[in-house]
């Protein structure tokens, strides 16, 4: 699909959110009537010289200066990068045919046309691939003769990783940034605007513009200072401690090595082994993949620094495979297990290749934090610990929106408490 840049460019200082509809029929984002007491006009009366572009594919900001911006951001991450977000749509994994139209949001200083915000914009015509779950939503509207889609997303596709969202030279310009989302959203044809795994930070600030927040649990595993895998079993509870040598010791008897390979270092004939993995653990669940072999070459060959793959081989042959996220910054680093796959069945693999590898390498490489993903209480008897995670909402019928905060503050009470009852279980050592 040949993509379009964007459509027109808005000065908010002259507070004109409007026109964007640049022609297209179904998949454009339309205006619709103004709603009173909106954001949208509480940004009219501010004098701040921001112009906003709406852009049609991450292509249309240029690389450079959206990485250098990223690079800044408190808790930024590799799928924040240009070259992840743009291998999404060059290879046609997140766009308008599947369902991710970008309508990525950029907020440019009037004086020196220097970027100073952005937001990475879907619209979205189903829930699929975004890990903070709305079906029962969409339902609800749909029961009720109303339609949920299209909607707006401001995420990473297919990437349940807490990180920034509203990506900002000061807090000044992320707070314009998320006032623009919310206007932005008030003024178009959509049901709705969802903020999906922000920090808290944002979360916050965008709460104090109305939108509703949510919360979820995760499990991530702390570095602290391990010299070795053997002395972070140490910290354990003996059961644990027991428990993932007899892991580990039952893949080694199956006559299974493993290799890491470094992006740097990975070919083509890794990366199509590991895509055949991937496959088959969407195989196994009778889905489709949201990714494919052209993406992880592209990455593989742009972003390589930030990717490692783990190779699992029985007499000779590949058998099964993890790909790894990772990166180092400021903070100590970060890395994050995200897709795994098997062709034959070894008992404990998974777990060797999709934490243990990971974990060894965090502690060999000083990396602060390991992020499993999502779900997973399993994780907690491999020293995986809970955090909250967060996301924002924003619906346009009064009713409805009333009727979800509802549910998210009961929603809210019991995750707070399921998180305390989570902590009772601490797998390590009582100090």
């Amino acid at each position: 699909m040949a993509v379009r840049a964007l459509v027109v460019v808005v000065a908010l200082v002259a507070g004109r959110l409007g026109d964007i509809n640049d022609g297209r029929e179904a998949r454009r984002i339309r205006l619709a009537p103004s709603r009173k007491n909106t954001v949208g006009q509480q940004l009219k009366q501010e004098r701040i010289d921001y112009r906003m572009g709406l852009l049609d594919s991450p292509l249309e900001v240029d690389a450079r200066e959206w990485n250098a911006l990223v690079a800044r951001q408190p808790q930024p991450t590799p799928f924040l990068r240009h070259e992840f977000l743009s291998a999404l749509t060059l290879t046609n994994c997140a766009t308008e045919e599947t369902g991710w139209a970008p309508r990525f949001v950029t907020l440019v200083d009037g004086q020196t046309g220097a970027l100073v915000a952005a937001a990475p914009l879907y619209v979205k015509h189903h829930s699929y691939g975004e890990y903070v779950f709305d079906w029962a939503w969409a339902d609800a509207y749909q029961r009720n003769g109303l339609a949920y889609y299209p909607k707006l997303v401001c995420a990473v596709p297919f990437t349940p990783v807490q990180g920034t969202r509203l990506i900002a030279v000061d807090d000044q310009a992320r707070s314009r940034l998320a006032a623009t989302l919310v206007a932005l959203a008030e003024q178009s044809d959509v049901s709705s605007l969802h903020v999906l795994f922000p920090t808290e930070y944002e979360a916050d600030t965008l709460e104090a513009l109305g939108m509703m927040r949510r919360e979820g649990i995760q499990f991530h595993w702390l570095n602290d200072g391990y010299r070795d895998f053997d002395e972070f079993l140490s910290t354990l509870e003996q059961k644990k401690r027991k428990n993932i040598r007899a892991e580990r010791r039952k893949v080694r008897e199956a006559g299974v090595t493993l290799r890491r390979v470094r992006g740097e270092d990975a070919t083509d004939a890794d990366w199509r082994f590991f895509n055949r993995c991937y496959r088959q653990t969407y195989r196994e669940h009778f889905s489709s993949p949201y990714l494919s072999l052209d993406f992880f070459r592209m990455i593989g060959q742009t972003m390589p620094e930030n990717l490692l793959l783990i190779i699992a081989e029985r007499e000779g042959r590949a058998i099964a495979s993890s790909l790894i996220v990772y990166q180092r910054d400021a903070s100590g680093g970060a890395l994050y297990g995200r897709y795994w796959g098997a062709l034959e069945h070894v008992p404990c693999l998974h777990f060797e290749t999709a934490y243990y590898q990971p974990l060894e390498f965090c502690i060999e490489e000083k990396l602060a934090v390991f992020e499993g993903g999502a779900q997973g209480e399993h994780k907690m008897a491999r020293g995986f610990m809970p955090t909250v995670t967060h996301s924002a909402h924003w619906l346009a019928h009064p009713a409805y929106s009333d009727a979800v905060a509802r549910f998210l503050e009961n929603e809210s009470n019991l995750i707070h408490s399921h998180f305390d009852e989570l902590r009772e279980h601490d797998p390590f050592k009582k100090r």
